[in-house]
């Protein structure tokens, strides 16, 4: 069966282990796009939890406040990265699930906005399947604003955003990221009310949430596992090339 994006039939399932190597974290994506590109790795599905990241974009790199908006991330926790793709500032943890979705592409950037559409329709869908009332579209004055953003509604709760999106693309590959929040959002929220304060930036912190905000009881664990559910129904997906340690 074919993808909703049209890609490959099958991905090579990687799921990575607990790491404190937040750098490292952010450049295996790119490696293994390269990888990819290059035809030493076929399509995969990398999936981890990550480490306490503030992940700011090239823009967010060049403002003024950018070295106290980094110092402010460190000094709660979270280590300041620039990312390679674009956006404004975005923050997550463990109680997060990272998605890196990378396929093989003749070219890759004629598909860029198709992508971001059908894997939002995508990540809404799994979202729904743990009993979520979400929806794609950008909510007004979230953090690291996108068209695409996957939002979460409950009556009387303001919409949250709860997966955020972006593409990286090199000569005969393409990398899908997604960052799915789950758990655990507070800390999200104090740390980017002070990035976002000290770069300058204008948002409304009541965007920011999880999940579990919307739906008492929902883990990791069970995104995770619908997640997999949906990509099983529509590809092939190996066996994992590596196994979660605590």
């Amino acid at each position: 069966m074919r993808t909703p994006w049209k890609g490959a039939a099958g991905l090579a399932l990687v799921v990575d282990p607990a790491s404190d190597d937040a750098a490292r974290e952010l450049d295996r994506g790119i490696c293994l796009l390269r990888e990819v590109a290059a035809g030493t790795r076929p399509a995969t599905l990398r999936l981890y939890r990550p480490s306490p990241t503030v992940a700011f974009g090239q823009r967010d790199a060049r403002l003024p406040g950018f070295s106290a908006a980094s110092g402010s991330a460190a000094a709660q926790g979270f280590e300041p990265l620039v990312r390679r793709a674009g956006g404004r500032a975005a923050a997550y943890h463990r109680s997060c699930l990272i998605v890196d979705h990378v396929e093989p592409a003749d070219d890759a950037v004629a598909g860029t906005r198709a992508r971001f559409a059908a894997f939002g329709d995508f990540f809404a869908q799994v979202l729904a399947d743990v009993g979520i009332d979400a929806h794609v579209g950008e909510v007004p004055g979230e953090y690291c604003p996108g068209e695409f953003s996957v939002h979460g509604r409950r009556d009387g709760v303001p919409a949250v955003k709860l997966v955020g999106t972006a593409q990286r693309v090199v000569a005969g590959a393409w990398l899908f990221s997604s960052v799915v929040v789950v758990e655990d959002a507070e800390p999200l929220r104090a740390v980017l009310t002070d990035v976002y304060t000290a770069l300058g930036l204008a948002w409304e912190p009541a965007t920011a949430g999880a999940a579990q905000d919307l739906v008492p009881g929902v883990t990791v664990d069970a995104v995770e596992t619908a997640l997999l559910a949906a990509y099983a129904a529509v590809v092939q997906l190996e066996a994992p090339a590596a196994t979660r340690t605590a």
